[in-house]
């Protein structure tokens, strides 16, 4: 079990690494089209090619730790990803941490070594193809009553005439966008698993396609969320509501199970626990910073630049995973 963990940490590193340092890249960069100049810019620049290199490497090792192991142990420990973002920014970036970030990088380490100890080798569940159309019913269902949910709600606030989003708003479109994250890592786990079971090789690169309109469409979701709410909200939702529908769907879609053995079992709870609260604190540490005694409070302050690239590195990839896929077909689209 200990291998798809290494290459789930590995992955997201670079994932999350890989997206910072394309960020930093593109600071003197024109805006991305597909001239041949700005192309060419693009290629040469060495912090954006080594940035964009290590998120297509990520992404194929987490597909490969997904082929390897279950989803509900994949899913949650690649929430460490902004625990390794935040003590990369902090050596390389010179961003300044906190005791919440340190707090919660800490639990987010302890909670995937848990996750390794309390994970068992499991035999290749057995899934029929008519758990696809389940799936998609329960995930339209509940966008049906969250989408219901915000209508209602955006109706009231208009009757009221309140022009400011509020944390309704901002608690929906981070669910919606989690969701649709986790979804992405169980449709293609279940790839391989159909793969496995002497069903179509074609079913993998079929899986894997959904699977990046599973990621394409969280992404549209979290940046309504982030363009009319606060990133610390719509992140915090969006990470703990990937990591449970990973862990949910995998278990009652794929027929994973918690191991046999109350040990292994108490380990694996505790580590998902630890990673989930890891996570809540890297994301709220601003926040919960200022209402902890002065004297524990940093005297600098995150130099702006480090802030919004830590904050523009908690879309999907903080989560997520194969929601990095999307990424890579659609970060052209988004420079420009």
């Amino acid at each position: 079990m200990w291998e798809p963990i290494f290459l789930t940490v590995a992955a997201t590193a670079g994932n999350n690494i890989g997206k910072v340092l394309q960020k930093k890249g593109t600071v003197i960069l024109p805006p991305f089209s597909l001239k041949l100049k700005v192309v060419r810019a693009y290629a040469s620049n060495k912090p954006w090619l080594i940035g964009f290199l290590m998120d297509i490497f990520g992404a194929l090792l987490m597909l490969r730790a997904l082929s390897l192991a279950p989803v509900s142990v994949i899913q949650p420990v690649s929430g460490c990803g902004l625990a390794i973002l935040s003590v990369f920014s902090h050596f390389y970036l010179k961003e300044v941490m906190n005791v919440v970030d340190w707090m919660g990088i800490t639990l987010a380490g302890l909670g995937t070594i848990g996750v390794g100890a309390g994970g068992e080798e499991q035999k290749a569940s057995s899934i029929s193809i008519l758990h696809l159309p389940w799936l998609a019913c329960g995930v339209a269902f509940l966008f049906v009553l969250l989408n219901g949910w915000l209508r209602i709600y955006r109706r009231e606030r208009r009757e009221q005439e309140l022009m400011q989003s509020e944390v309704v708003e901002e608690i929906i479109y981070g669910l919606e966008s989690g969701i649709l994250f986790g979804m992405a890592s169980v449709i293609s786990k279940m790839g391989f698993l159909f793969l496995e079971q002497g069903f179509s090789a074609l079913l993998v690169p079929i899986c894997i396609s959904i699977s990046i309109c599973c990621s394409a469409s969280g992404f549209v979701y979290q940046t309504r969320g982030l363009k009319h709410g606060r990133a610390v909200v719509v992140s915090t939702c969006a990470a703990v509501a990937s990591i449970v529908t990973g862990v949910l769907a995998g278990m009652l879609a794929l027929g994973e199970r918690l191991p046999e053995s109350p040990t292994s079992r108490s380990w694996l709870l505790l580590g998902w626990l630890l990673i989930v609260t890891g996570v809540i604190l890297l994301v709220t540490s601003t926040r919960l910073v200022r209402s902890l005694p002065r004297k524990w409070r940093p005297l600098e302050r995150r130099q702006p630049n480090s802030l919004r690239s830590r904050e523009a590195s908690l879309n999907p990839s903080t989560i997520i995973q194969t929601t990095t896929l999307h990424h890579l077909v659609t970060s052209s689209k988004s420079k420009v």
